[in-house]
């Protein structure tokens, strides 16, 4: 695999490492600004926010720009917004400063992938991009417990000021390995347009939005939830931290082949279990290993959602993926903010720190019921599409040939 990937991943380091850190650095920031948890809880929000509106915002306006330039410029965005966060003197500022952090991250991803598919020969592109993706799976594992850890003991802004050097590392991994990538000469911003309306797209992102959100309902309180409801320690924040992580990982890499086999099982399957996973955990988080089991597996069947979603984005959008594919990240995002947001709120309203969990299985249910019409649709699209193949009175005696990949709702 070449070096470029190397740099790509460190830069899906540093991007995992200052989007998931905010939730475990929560108790530390409020107490230090002045405010609640809940109310420090949009912070979250915040960043994801930031990616909602700069992913198809930046795509469109880099669009034309030469892939190694775009990627740079994007890395600098997400250094100045953490270094800004690190200075930040109030909690006005440390909100604006997360949304510009979070501006650069669905365009990076987007351009990133691309730029990784065309770095190897045919047939490897997959593994490619998984190797950039991979960044992003350390950071929840190692990145994030460790920042977490240096912003209990030295302060969050030192979290930010260590997350902004891992920036400005990146930056020169990229101008260094990264070779030129021209722009496709096909490629227009109203083609990427008209993908994104396919409505199996538009399903796939509702889907994110909903389903995913559950995930975050709960993982971003998942700090005060440690302290407040397991009973353990400060200390122990980094440990329940790292756990999600690798049950992150664990589920991003089951869900590969098991999405390779069946993508629509696959979706239904995760959504349905993050769903009583969430339920359990109102139950288990009061016995603490067991509540340590239910955050590993909250992790694995939380992150299996996402590669069958992606897949099907790109799929329906197959001829330009590119906007649609920065925007399903963008769907992730606006899940955070939400969940978070609700989480949050449902603290506030006095039902208690484990509330975020039920909340959270209901937005996993919401999620599934959209993921289901969006199948029964597919599937009648495709069922109308043959008997157009087979009509005689649609192009002479055997019919015209219409396949289901032609159909604009096809391709799960």
């Amino acid at each position: 695999m070449p070096l470029a990937l190397l740099a790509l991943a460190v830069s899906a380091f540093g991007i995992g490492t200052t989007e998931f850190v905010m939730m475990g650095l929560l108790p530390n920031v409020a107490d230090d600004l002045g405010t609640s948890v809940p109310t420090a809880g949009y912070l979250v929000a915040a960043y994801a926010i930031g990616v909602v509106i700069g992913a198809p915002l930046l795509t469109a306006f880099g669009s034309r720009v030469p892939r190694k330039r775009m990627l740079l410029l994007l890395m600098a965005l997400f250094t100045v917004g953490n270094l800004v966060s690190a200075l930040a003197p109030g909690f006005g500022t440390l909100l604006a400063s997360r949304v510009l952090a979070g501006l650069p991250h669905g365009a990076f991803f987007g351009v990133g992938a691309v730029v990784a598919a065309r770095l190897v020969a045919e047939g490897r592109q997959a593994r490619a991009v998984a190797r950039m993706f991979l960044g992003l799976t350390v950071a929840n594992i190692v990145g994030v417990p460790a920042a977490t850890l240096l912003g209990q003991h030295l302060g969050w802004r030192a979290t930010f000021l260590v997350v902004t050097a891992i920036g400005l590392v990146a930056m020169a991994a990229l101008a260094r390995l990264v070779p030129y990538v021209p722009v496709d000469a096909h490629q227009s911003l109203g083609r990427e347009l008209r993908a994104l309306g396919n409505r199996q797209v538009v399903l796939g992102l509702l889907t994110a939005v909903f389903g995913f959100a559950g995930v975050f309902a709960v993982y971003s309180y998942l700090a005060s939830m440690t302290t407040e409801v397991m009973g353990l320690g400060e200390s122990s924040v980094t440990v329940v931290l790292a756990l999600f992580g690798i049950g992150m990982t664990l589920g991003a890499l089951a869900a590969g082949p098991l999405t390779d086999r069946a993508l629509r099982p696959t979706l239904y399957g995760s959504l349905t279990a993050l769903a009583l996973v969430l339920v359990a955990f109102r139950f288990t988080a009061h016995i603490p290993w067991a509540a340590l089991v239910t955050v590993v597996v909250l992790g694995a069947v939380g992150f299996m959602t996402t590669t069958p979603l992606q897949m099907l984005v790109m799929r329906k959008a197959q001829d330009a993926p590119t906007l649609a594919s920065a925007s399903n990240h963008s769907a992730f995002n606006l899940a955070n903010a939400g969940g978070a947001w609700l989480g949050g709120a449902a603290i506030a309203a006095g039902w208690g720190w484990m509330s975020p969990s039920l909340v959270g299985a209901v937005l996993a249910v919401v999620g599934l019921a959209i993921a289901v019409t969006a199948g029964l649709l597919d599937r009648t699209a495709k069922g109308a599409s043959r008997v157009v193949a087979g009509n005689p009175l649609a192009g002479g005696p055997a019919g015209r040939q219409v396949s289901a990949s032609s159909s604009p709702a096809s391709g799960s």
